[in-house]
């Protein structure tokens, strides 16, 4: 990764400022659909490195899932002393058409900050931003972690940007990260973990033939279909105590016969898992593969990730009283939701989830409330102080 301590190729006056709003509006104006590369990284850079933070930054992959840019910003505390990590992604959906206003030119009416972005997750970035600037060196070691590939397949998003992170020695205690976990209002949810999901790509091969001599022929369809029913009438679980039941979906069903008169050679279908911790992605694929194989069809499944649970504990009480504090609001703990970053920066510490509301997440005219962003700052910085002093046993 590329190493930068100080200067930056995209200084501005966003970086001289701690108006959260700003800094939001600052990332908004720069385009960054997945994958997300160059632009909105160096605003991100310039916001933090006149406050200490050293910058690494490095491009993974080809298209078409990449390439993507991801950023790890440190600033070093005492020797010794905890390390606190936000995490995060520029990367953004796109904005689609029927705007109010152009979609990466953020514009304030009234309340709100519209922008693609603004939710999710921009804002909370830029919140994050906030919340460091106004943290001394000395509480502790703090770090952005900032991937470009959220959005998407994520294959050269945070597991690539993780590596980097194990390479250079500096994995963090305790994981934030700020995906819009708030549903009403700001503060009435975290995550504290997420279901798995599994993709499934079904296939019933047949004989193509005429329609009027079945007999010389062999139609996938029926097939396909009572594998369907079978899959769909599946009851894989009643919940756990932290986890609603799995469930299965069928996403896609496809047989691409364009004639009215001939029996098609295969039918396909696709079918999406979210699942507890119940099971794996490689129990239910095999499960999956078993079935399909008893009505003469194929299977190939992508996990793409596991279930996983921060246990309450310190760490959520922690995130609660902040946003208590600030809201006065208890945020209910949560796993429900597709998933995030967080079911791989597990793998290095615990991880919660805590953000903005999600109304017009992926919507268009994607808008937030100005005072929420100012509120998230604070709370952000109330967890990160928190968890530079919470001792690693409780950690």
């Amino acid at each position: 990764m590329g190493d930068r301590a100080m200067g930056s190729p995209a200084g501005n006056a966003m970086s001289e400022t701690s108006d959260v709003v700003e800094l939001a509006e600052a990332l908004i104006a720069c385009p960054s659909v997945t994958p997300a590369e160059g632009l909105v990284f160096d605003c991100l850079e310039a916001m933090l490195v006149p406050v200490g933070f050293t910058i690494h930054r490095a491009l993974a992959g080809e298209a078409p899932d990449g390439p993507v840019e991801n950023l790890f910003a440190i600033r070093q505390g005492p020797p010794g002393s905890r390390h606190f990590a936000f995490a995060g992604h520029l990367d953004v959906v796109p904005p689609g058409e029927g705007w109010t206003s152009a979609p990466f030119m953020p514009e304030r009416r009234g309340d709100l900050l519209y922008g693609r972005g603004a939710v999710d997750m921009k804002g909370s970035i830029a919140a994050m931003v906030a919340a460091v600037r106004d943290i001394p060196p000395e509480a502790g070691t703090l770090s952005l972690i900032i991937t470009g590939d959220e959005e998407g397949a994520a294959t050269f998003g945070t597991p690539v940007l993780m590596d980097a992170i194990r390479a250079l020695g500096t994995i963090p205690d305790l994981c934030l990260v700020g995906e819009p976990t708030s549903a009403s209002r700001l503060g009435d949810m975290m995550k504290i973990g997420r279901r798995g999901s599994v993709n499934i790509w079904l296939e019933v091969a047949g004989t193509q033939g005429h329609v009027a001599y079945p007999h010389l022929a062999d139609n996938p369809v029926p097939r396909l279909l009572a594998l369907l029913v079978e899959l769909d009438a599946l009851v894989l679980d009643e919940g756990t105590d932290w986890f609603q039941p799995s469930n299965l979906e069928i996403t896609d069903i496809s047989v691409g016969n364009t004639a009215t008169n001939v029996i098609p050679a295969k039918a396909t279908a696709r079918i999406s898992i979210r699942f507890n911790d119940c099971h794996s992605g490689k129990s239910l694929s095999q499960m999956v593969a078993e079935i399909a194989a008893r009505h003469g069809g194929s299977a190939r499944a992508v996990i793409s990730g596991e279930p996983f649970l921060t246990p309450p504990g310190a760490f959520s009480a922690m995130v609660a009283a902040a946003v208590k504090a600030e809201t006065g609001i208890e945020p209910e703990a949560s796993t429900s939701g597709g998933t995030s970053d967080a079911r791989f920066l597990k793998h290095f510490c615990p991880v919660i989830e805590f953000g903005l509301a999600n109304a017009t997440m992926h919507k268009r005219d994607e808008a937030v409330a100005m005072a929420d962003l100012t509120a998230l700052a604070r709370i952000y910085r109330r967890i990160a102080e928190a968890g530079l002093r919470l001792s690693t046993s409780s950690g």
